[in-house]
């Protein structure tokens, strides 16, 4: 057990310092869309918005077209997207993926607590200041974003770590929503075409979950490899205590 708990700790430090090594110590802002002298665009977003949200109360086909700009006015503009701002931006929506920069907090090394913070044991704050190449789908009626890179312009992102965060649902704090949360469960498919990224409800058509049954074996066998290894390593270990045990009172029997 304590082999196990100091290879833990080991191995927790380790990820630590790989995270540090594409993690900053300080946030990167990124830049807010002004909302001054933007009425024109914001009554059409708000049109827009309106029509599709009242669209998917009714029975018939609801689609909104949004392009990078547009979401990033939103995120300007309202106030439930009032976290995103100057955290994530997007860039572009093309070849069914949406570039997004992104400044996001990441824990880093956990360290004893100053005074003026709260507890025992907290960490030190890293960023993740970077591009995100994600892909926008659907998950238990939730829109999350399927990562397939991230890059770092002074180091390299390790897979691992993409598939540790992906997918990321960057939706799930709306889901609750009172206006946002009905809206997003009523979605049977969200795809990039021609610049914009498309939301839409057809009548009878199910969303596909993002998560394959295939894929949750995979994750499975994965969670239980790691048991598998780390019950085989502390039978190992108990063997050879039991081990040096018999051998130690065979000694003093002989004697």
């Amino acid at each position: 057990m304590v082999f196990l708990i100091g290879f833990s700790v080991f191995s927790l430090f380790r990820q630590f310092n790989e995270i540090a090594k594409f993690t900053h110590e300080q946030p990167k802002p990124l830049l807010v869309s002004l909302i001054e002298n933007q009425e024109k665009s914001l009554n059409d977003l708000a049109v827009r918005l309106e029509d599709f949200r009242q669209s998917l109360a009714g029975d018939n086909e609801a689609i909104l077209s949004i392009t990078p700009d547009d979401i990033n006015l939103a995120i300007a503009a309202y106030e439930p997207f009032k976290d995103l701002r100057g955290t994530f931006r997007v860039i572009s929506a093309e070849s069914n993926v949406l570039q997004i920069d992104i400044s996001f907090p990441i824990n880093g090394k956990p360290r004893l607590a100053r005074k003026d913070e709260v507890g025992w044991i907290t960490s030190d704050s890293r960023y993740l200041n970077a591009t995100m190449l994600a892909r926008p789908s659907l998950l238990n009626r939730e829109m999350v974003l399927i990562i397939e890179d991230i890059k770092v312009t002074d180091a390299s992102v390790p897979r691992e770590f993409i598939e540790q965060m992906s997918p990321y649902r960057i939706a799930e704090r709306y889901a609750t929503h009172p206006i946002l949360g009905p809206a997003m469960a009523q979605l049977s498919a969200v795809e990039i075409a021609n610049g914009t990224l498309n939301l839409s409800r057809k009548p009878g058509e199910l969303p596909a979950d993002v998560i394959t049954n295939k894929q949750v074996d995979a994750a499975s066998k994965n969670l239980f490899m790691f048991f598998g290894i780390a019950a085989c390593l502390f039978l190992l270990f108990a063997s050879a205590v039991i081990f040096i045990g018999l051998r130690n009172q065979r000694a003093k029997t002989h004697e």
